[in-house]
Parts: C-alpha cells; structure tokens; sequence
C-alpha cells in the first residue's frame, strides 16, 4: 500500500474502509464491463452508521484507476467532509443525492450510460420481455424522462418519485440506474439491467418477429428474482468478481 492510502486508511474506521474497497472494486468492474463514459458517469455508496456521507468518485479519473483512498467523501449538500485534492461531478451528486436522501435502503447507486442501456432508454417502448434477464429487471422497473444533464435541484423531486420502490431506473435517452442495500447488490441488478438491453438490441437486429414472454411470467418474476438472487451479490457473485480483480489488478485495494 503507499503512503496516500495508507494515510486516508489511517484515519477511518474499519467499516469505511471495506465500503471503499467495494466501490473501487465496483468502478473497476464497471471499466472491465466496459459501461464506462470515460469519466461522465458515477457509482456512490452511503457509510454505514453515517447515513448523510457517501463516498463517490473523484471527477477526473478514469474508472480503472479509482482506488479506495482515492474516493470522494462528501455530504448531502455536496460539501467534502474529508480532505481530498479531487472535486465531484455536479450531475453525479444531483441524482444521487436525491437517491441517498430519498431511499433508506439505497445504501448503493449505480447509474451508467451503456451503449446498449442507452440505446434502449431511446426506444418508445423501453425494456422488453424478451428474455429470462429482462422478466428479473422489469419485476422492479421505473423510467424518468429526460430533462438535459442533470444539474439542476429542481428535478431532485421528479426523479425520486419516478423512482419510487423501485430497484431499476430507466432514464430516458440518457442511461440506466440500480440501487441496492449494498455495492454488490447495486452492482449485479445493473449486470442483469444492462445484459437485458444488450439481448433486446441483438434480438431486435436480427430483423425477425419477437417473441414477448408472457405477463403472468413476468408477474411471477419478483418470488423468482428472491430465490435466485437471494445472497448471490453479496455472498456468492461479488467474492468470485473481487477474486478476479485481484488476479487481473489488485491496486484498487489502496
């Protein structure tokens, strides 16, 4: 570890730490993915025991090379509650801020702007139940309209209600969105959000008739999405995603 991650390590307790350890891993994950937009999107999460800070990135680094010293602490309002060379990108804290302030349980928020998640966030009829994917994300699925970059306070309200309960967000030709009671819930929500877009955009490319799955499957997908997910971000997915990690480049620990 060097001497700039052993500092900020030195004065955090435990829990912060391995919360940015996670969210590091989960902006890596996110570059290998490639759902990265050079440095234009975000990934936050809320410090346990302290439900008015929340870690996100600094503006300016590419995902790659985030690390958990390197992360942002700051406050509702924006204001950084720890030193940091690094500013935030303003559309970043306006949506999940919004999230943070709204949603108990959203203790991560993921947004993206993934070719495939844009290019069905612009389809009239957005996601589609084309396939076993896409019955899981639309049990819990929601769509804010576009209102240009996300800068001003006054949508704060809009989106949250859009929102609302729900685990999923679709934002009109701009991106999707997860929350989850943890970075690896956050993080497998948007693998199944963003590889139901990818199947859609195939499916739809290959110019034949679709078949739609029926509603009462889909209907049926919130039970299914508990028994098959149940414990996989954080027990079974996520420790096999930071093994990898750690095969391929382990510096996002410092």
């Amino acid at each position: 570890m060097n001497d700039a991650a052993a500092d900020v390590r030195a004065t955090v307790n435990a829990e912060e730490w391995q919360s940015r350890v996670d969210l590091a891993a989960c902006y890596r994950l996110v570059a290998m993915f490639r759902w990265d937009d050079l440095i234009f999107t975000h990934i936050s999460a809320r410090l346990p025991g302290r439900e008015h800070h929340f870690l996100i990135n600094p503006y300016g680094m590419t995902f790659d090379e985030i690390t958990a010293s390197s992360l942002v602490k700051v406050d509702l309002q924006g204001r950084k509650v720890a030193p940091s060379r690094y500013e935030i990108n303003p559309a970043g804290f306006t949506i999940h801020s919004a999230i943070h302030a709204a949603r108990e349980d959203a203790a991560c928020v993921l947004h993206v702007h993934s070719i495939n998640g844009v290019a069905v966030s612009a389809q009239h009829d957005g996601l589609l139940p084309l396939s076993q994917h896409s019955i899981f994300v639309l049990s819990s699925l929601a769509y804010h309209d576009y209102e240009g970059v996300a800068l001003n306070d006054d949508e704060r309200p809009r989106l949250v209600r859009d929102l609302g309960n729900s685990r999923f967000l679709m934002l009109r030709n701009h991106g999707l969105l997860t929350v989850g009671r943890s970075v690896a819930d956050a993080f497998v929500a948007m693998y199944f959000f963003e590889t139901a877009c990818m199947m859609q955009v195939r499916a739809q490319c290959g110019g034949g008739k679709l078949r739609l799955i029926s509603s009462s499957i889909v209907d049926g997908a919130p039970e299914q999405w508990e028994r098959v997910t149940h414990g996989a971000g954080s027990n079974l997915a996520w420790p096999a995603l930071l093994r990898k990690l750690d095969r391929i480049d382990g510096s996002f620990r410092e």
